[in-house]
C-alpha cells in the first residue's frame, strides 16, 4: 500500500509516472535539480507578473468575475494545445479539486482588490508573507528540513517587506486584510503544488487549476461587486479586451506549467524567497503602464528582498558544486 503524498515515506517512491521528475529522493532534489527548479519558478513568476499586469489593465472593461470566467476557458485550452491533449489525466482528484477552488477564490480576492485601486507594487508587498508560511507549511506537510541559511535569507527578505509597509499608508485598507487571508490559502497551494507533483504531471496540475476558474468565475458574477463600474459584464467585450483577454489567459497557461515544474524539482524553502519577485515585476510595471511610483521604503525593502533571493540561489550552487566534487570520477 502506497504512503499518502507529502508523508516522508511517500517523498522516498521514485515517481513513475510520464512528466514527473523522478529524482533518487523525492523530498531531498540534487543541487543540479533544485537549480533547474529555481530556474522554472523564477520564469513563471515574471510570466504571471505580466498576466496580472495584463488582467488590471482589462479589469475596468470586464470586472473580476468575467475575467476569471475568460482566464479559465482560454487559459484552459491553451495547456491542451502546449501539451497536445497528453498526460492530462487527474490522479490525485481530491487534491486537484480543492487546490483548484482554493486558488480560483484567490484570483477573485486579487482581482477585487486591483478593481478597487490597490496597485501591483501594494498587493504584492501584501502577497510577500508568503515565503515565511511556505516555509513554516513544508516543514510538516513536506517532511523539508531548513536549515539556518535559508531561515535567515527568508527572514530577512520578509524583514525587508515589513520596511516597505507603513502605517497609516495606501496598505492600510480593509483590502489589505482580504489579500492577507488570499496569501495564507496561496502559500498553503503552493505547498499543495509541490505534494502534487509527485502524482500528477505539471500540465495537468495547470489544466485543473485553470479551468476551475471558470464555475468559481460564474457563480461571482451574481455579485455585483464582481462587475464593472458600468454594470454588468458585456457578453462580448471590444475586440481590444478580447485579445488582451486571451493574451493574459495564454500568460497564465505558461505560467502554471513552469511552476508545476519548479516545485517539483526544488524545495519548497529554497523556492520561498522567490516569492519576493513580483513585488519588483510590480514596482516595474506599475510604474510603466499607470505611472505609479512607490515610496521610498518600497524601494529600499526591494533592495533586500532581491539580496535575499540572490543569497538563496548562491547557496544552491554551492550545494551543486559540492555534489559534484563529492562525486565517483
Amino acid at each position: 500500500m502506497s504512503a499518502p503524498p507529502g508523508t516522508a515515506a511517500a517523498q522516498r517512491v521514485p515517481a513513475t509516472r510520464p512528466g514527473i521528475a523522478s529524482a533518487p529522493g523525492w523530498g531531498a532534489p540534487t543541487g543540479e535539480e533544485a537549480m533547474r527548479g529555481l530556474t522554472f519558478v523564477a520564469l513563471g513568476y515574471a510570466v504571471i507578473s505580466v498576466a496580472d499586469a495584463t488582467v488590471k489593465y482589462v479589469l475596468p472593461e470586464v470586472g473580476p468575475a468575467a475575467a476569471m470566467v475568460w482566464r479559465g476557458i482560454f487559459g484552459a485550452l491553451a495547456v491542451l494545445l502546449l501539451s497536445r491533449g497528453r498526460a492530462l489525466a487527474a490522479v490525485n482528484k481530491p487534491l486537484l479539486a480543492v487546490r483548484g477552488l482554493l486558488q480560483a477564490c484567490v484570483s477573485a480576492a486579487w482581482y477585487l482588490a486591483w478593481s478597487l485601486g490597490v496597485t501591483l507594487a501594494d498587493s504584492y508587498a501584501v502577497a510577500a508573507a508568503a515565503p515565511l508560511l511556505m516555509t513554516l507549511f513544508a516543514i510538516p506537510l513536506l517532511g523539508e528540513t531548513v536549515g539556518w541559511r535559508r531561515w535567515c535569507s527568508t527572514a530577512v527578505g520578509f524583514a525587508g517587506v515589513l520596511f516597505m509597509l507603513q502605517p497609516g499608508g495606501e496598505l492600510w485598507r480593509w483590502e489589505s486584510a482580504l489579500l492577507l487571508v488570499a496569501t495564507a490559502v496561496m502559500a498553503m497551494s503552493r505547498i499543495w503544488t509541490r505534494m502534487l507533483t509527485r502524482t500528477d504531471t505539471p500540465d495537468s496540475m495547470a489544466f485543473y487549476v485553470l479551468l476551475a476558474q471558470v464555475p468559481v468565475g460564474l457563480v461571482l458574477l451574481a455579485w455585483p461587486a464582481m462587475w464593472p463600474a458600468g454594470g454588468p459584464p458585456p457578453l462580448l467585450p471590444p475586440i481590444w479586451a478580447v485579445a488582451t483577454l486571451i493574451g493574459f489567459a495564454g500568460l497564465n497557461a505558461v505560467a502554471q506549467i513552469l511552476f508545476g515544474r519548479g516545485f517539483g524539482l526544488a524545495p519548497v524553502s529554497a523556492i520561498a524567497p522567490f516569492e519576493y519577485t513580483p513585488l519588483l515585476w510590480g514596482i516595474l510595471l506599475g510604474y510603466l503602464i499607470w505611472g505609479d511610483v512607490p515610496a521610498w521604503t518600497t524601494l529600499g525593502g526591494a533592495v533586500v528582498v532581491v539580496g535575499a533571493g540572490l543569497y538563496n540561489v548562491h547557496r544552491e550552487r554551492l550545494r551543486r558544486a559540492e555534489e559534484r566534487a563529492a562525486a565517483p570520477d
